[in-house]
């Protein structure tokens, strides 16, 4: 065997190594769930499907981690704003202090009311259907993290309760205007997010990009877009992220936020003013302000996830818990502080040991970011699930983030096709080039009419023929060039292709996998 054969299968079993060590701290977290759920609740009557439901719900929280997570710190680590050993630190510690600290203590047994509780009597079937939605989740989002496709967490317990639900009491069970609701937020959470995010990109680019001194325009604007980061972040940290510590209504969180925002921006600006001293006349330069604001971004992103959605993702695991403990169903639980353990501390493992797989698809795999595309993205992020929450639009924080990365990309895509200074040169050889060939092209028509032609008029018309040869081949492959240039794709369409596909099918398809879990129970426990 040669060299190259020796270092393909060195680094073939690298990677072999490398993936059965992750696998077997995931078993370890689950073993250590296990053991303690089990040690912990031994004396319970009926405790098996709450053993087995803490371990599903372990295993749940890892993919949430892997999964979802990827959407608060990908576009920080695709923008080299942060490294990604930072990015899995601090996302795993802000989503831990999230569930713990701002955690909902109570979360509706059926996330989001999409099926009746009341319509199954019997706890035990409860606690099968339970136990299939939280199974089916995991195992959806297990595989949608395998395919690099980024998928809603929330769509997919939405899937799962729904197919268990059905399993066990039929389609009545389902309130299918709720799930209306649900199949608008496929739209209505991309496109939110796209928009808002172009929009801030293009603001970015016409006030300092598309200036001649560009250090001077981002003295005067990147304090403002601090501030507007600061507002909508404290805004969308006041509503959602801490709502269990204090609950205010949407003008007492504004305001609020706008005084620390007018505070953000005195103190930010001689910052920016200083460094920004420092910096040359160029966008790779400007980029490096927009550095700090993205990972506190990130952080306050990953704070706001842990208390907004953990709770909501091992709803199934609390209701387990309560059915179990007190042999009846309730629209609402207490979650226990062992059960937001299992998520806070589940999503943290998932996230250190799968999570890179995805932070680099949100990150670089759809487009190419840097800091000014990443900080567009983060503001459609906070802002976007604002205005949605004030109009009462369902909406999914991954479908936002994603969105707004597709919205940057395709923005990116029209502003390089109208005005960039590349094209307008393709553009203008194209045309001088053509109007040379039409001109030969015409002289060779005229030659060649001639009844009479002297040695001088034989020997032009040669000269024509091979010129206008060569012409034709510069003047075909240019407008090859124009062509392309016009249709620019910054944006990796196979990559929006797989991930729209992954979005439309995630909660039927979590649905189908939770009434065959379901019926598999069933089957066992009768």
């Amino acid at each position: 065997m040669d060299i190259k054969t020796f270092d393909s299968i060195d680094k073939a079993t690298e990677k072999t190594v490398s993936s059965f060590a992750k696998l077997s701290l995931a078993l370890l977290f689950m073993v250590v769930v296990f053991l303690w759920s089990y040690t912990s609740h031994g004396d319970v009557p009926n405790n098996t499907f709450l053993v087995i439901g803490a371990v599903f719900g372990a295993y749940m929280a890892m993919n949430i981690g892997a999964n979802d997570v990827a959407n608060n710190v990908g576009p920080a680590v695709g923008s080299k704003a942060m490294t990604l050993m930072w990015a899995i630190i601090i996302a795993a510690t802000f989503e831990a202090l999230g569930a713990f600290v701002a955690g909902g203590d109570v979360v509706k047994t059926i996330k989001k009311g999409i099926i009746d509780p009341a319509l199954i009597s019997d706890p035990q079937i409860f606690i099968w259907a339970m136990t299939a939605a939280l199974l089916s989740a995991a195992l959806w989002l297990n595989f949608a993290t395998s395919v690099g496709a980024p998928v809603s967490t929330t769509h997919s317990i939405v899937g799962g309760v729904m197919g268990a639900g059905i399993a066990a009491a039929g389609f009545s069970i389902v309130d299918w205007g709720t799930m209306g609701k649900i199949a608008a937020s496929w739209v209505i959470s991309p496109v939110l997010g796209g928009i808002i995010a172009a929009a801030f990109l293009y603001l970015i680019k016409t006030k300092i990009v598309y200036k001649k001194d560009m250090v001077s325009s981002a003295k005067i604007i990147v304090p403002y877009l601090i501030a507007v980061m600061t507002w909508a972040f404290s805004t969308y940290l006041i509503l959602k992220g801490i709502k269990r510590l204090i609950k205010l209504d949407f003008f007492t969180a504004a305001g609020i936020a706008l005084i620390i925002a007018v505070i953000a921006y005195i103190l930010v600006k001689p910052l920016i003013a200083k460094a920004a001293d420092k910096l040359e006349n160029t966008r790779v330069s400007v980029n490096t302000l927009f550095t700090v604001p993205l990972i506190f971004a990130a952080a306050l992103l990953s704070f706001a996830h842990g208390a907004n959605d953990v709770a909501n993702a091992i709803g199934p695991l609390a209701a387990i818990n309560d059915a179990v403990m007190n042999s009846e169903i309730h629209s609402k639980v207490d979650i226990p502080f062992w059960v937001m353990a299992v998520g806070a501390l589940g999503i943290a493992v998932g996230l250190a040991l799968y999570g890179p797989k995805l932070i680099k698809t949100v990150g670089s795999e759809i487009t190419e970011l840097d800091q000014m595309r990443a900080y567009s993205i983060a503001m459609a992020a906070s802002i976007t699930v604002i205005i949605a929450s004030q109009l009462g639009l369902p909406v999914s924080s991954t479908h936002i983030a994603v969105g707004g990365v597709f919205g940057v990309g395709f923005l990116r895509e029209y502003l390089d096709s109208n005005e960039s200074r590349f094209l307008q040169g393709l553009r203008k050889k194209f045309k001088k080039h053509k109007k040379e060939l039409d001109s030969m092209t015409k002289e060779l028509d005229e030659l060649e009419k001639l009844e009479s032609k002297s040695k001088t008029n034989y020997v032009r018309i040669v000269e024509l023929y091979k010129s206008i040869e060569e012409k034709q081949e510069i003047v075909k492959q240019e407008k090859k060039d124009v062509k392309e240039a016009k249709s620019v794709k910054y944006v990796k369409r196979d990559a929006v292709k797989k991930i729209i596909a992954a979005w439309v099918i995630t909660v039927p398809a979590a649905a189908i996998l939770s009434a065959a879990v379901f019926f598999m129970i069933k089957g066992i426990m009768a």
